[in-house]
């Protein structure tokens, strides 16, 4: 069975991730069928709008399939990376840009790289048991995937709560940060896919409502008043308030790469207001280029996924400003979108 299912219904694209196993985690070979798909429908008129979604209840997409990222890694090649990433994000900024409606149907786990598939598009829709995070830094990584641009555009200082501290948000959060823009029942999901593959107009589509709870927008001045500064500066603000929330966010920075996290503060005060999709994929692509060789990538996923000790020894433990700019200083070929020649 094909780990990947993309076909045309109807009037509407499908795609539908299928590996409900490994939690629909996205593989190379995975993310290069979705860009082929969209690049043949951009120009078929018969394609109204494009449908994405997955198999399973637990995930939508848990993240990238990081396995050969860490064997490749391990054995000193880190061409292998670098390509995995370039790819990726260029499809990342594709379904962002794309010039039909693409729906994203998002149900359970949604992390990672299953954010860059689905949280960019222009419809997308959460149900109760969506949790979606961005927990890169806890393996060495920065928010990617187009991730920080939506880190950067949540309220106040949430992005820098939710990008230092992998927290997850259910529906409602998720909706009010930026990352969905609908909740829709699930059992109404099979319904709405068949209206919107039989008359491809998105209209089909309901407006949904608004996700109900949203605790971390209860905590948004205790998140604005304690992420503000350095690391540093965050983990006394935190240790020192009382907010029921400060103390697992204090947890989770002592547990995860101090470079990775310094370096994603950099880039969300980098991208302004008028960053757009572009612009944050280059900035972290030249964080993750360096990753394996010079970051912590690989002792994260030695520690998380590995060995699974949950004992990572992060090469820092106080990051300079050097080390930082060192991370996000332009590469020999930073991340371009022309497309690849034949």
């Amino acid at each position: 069975m094909s780990d990947i299912d993309i076909r045309v219904t109807g009037q509407a694209g499908r795609i539908t991730l299928n590996r409900p196993k490994a939690l629909n985690a996205l593989t190379y070979e995975m993310a290069m069928a979705i860009d082929a798909a969209l690049k043949d429908w951009a120009g078929n008129d018969a394609v109204k709008l494009v449908v994405i979604d997955a198999e399973g209840d637990k995930a939508f997409c848990a993240g990238g399939d990081i396995q050969q990222l860490y064997e490749t890694g391990i054995a000193g090649d880190f061409a292998y990376g670098q390509t995995f990433w370039r790819d990726e994000y260029r499809l990342n900024a594709r379904l962002a840009e794309y010039g039909k409606p693409i729906v994203a149907f998002m149900q359970g786990f949604v992390m990672g790289g299953g954010v860059g598939i689905g949280c960019h598009v222009s419809h997308r829709v959460v149900d109760d048991s969506t949790q979606i995070a961005m927990p890169e830094c806890g393996i060495g990584l920065v928010p990617d995937v187009g991730g920080s641009l939506l880190l950067a555009r949540a309220p106040g200082r949430l992005g820098a709560y939710l990008g230092l501290t992998a927290a997850r948000m259910g529906a409602g959060d998720a909706i009010r940060a930026g990352f969905a823009d609908r909740h829709i029942p699930r059992d109404d999901w099979a319904g709405i896919i068949a209206d919107l593959e039989s008359t491809g107009d998105i209209s089909a589509l309901p407006d949904g409502s608004a996700g109900g709870d949203t605790p971390l927008a209860d905590a948004q001045d205790m998140i604005d008043a304690c992420f503000v500064g350095s690391l540093e500066e965050t983990a006394a603000k935190l240790e020192a308030s009382d907010h029921e929330l400060a103390s697992s966010a204090l947890k989770a920075i002592g547990r995860n790469s101090p470079l990775a996290m310094a370096v994603a503060l950099e880039m969300l005060d980098r991208l302004g207001p008028d960053a757009d999709i572009r612009d944050a994929l280059r900035l972290e692509y030249r964080f993750t280029a360096r990753a394996i060789e010079h970051g912590d990538f690989l002792e994260g996923i030695r520690a998380q996924i590995i060995d699974r000790d949950r004992n990572p020894q992060w090469k820092h433990k106080v990051v300079s400003g050097d080390e930082v700019a060192k991370m996000l200083s332009p590469l020999p070929h930073d991340l371009d979108f022309e497309e690849e020649k034949p």
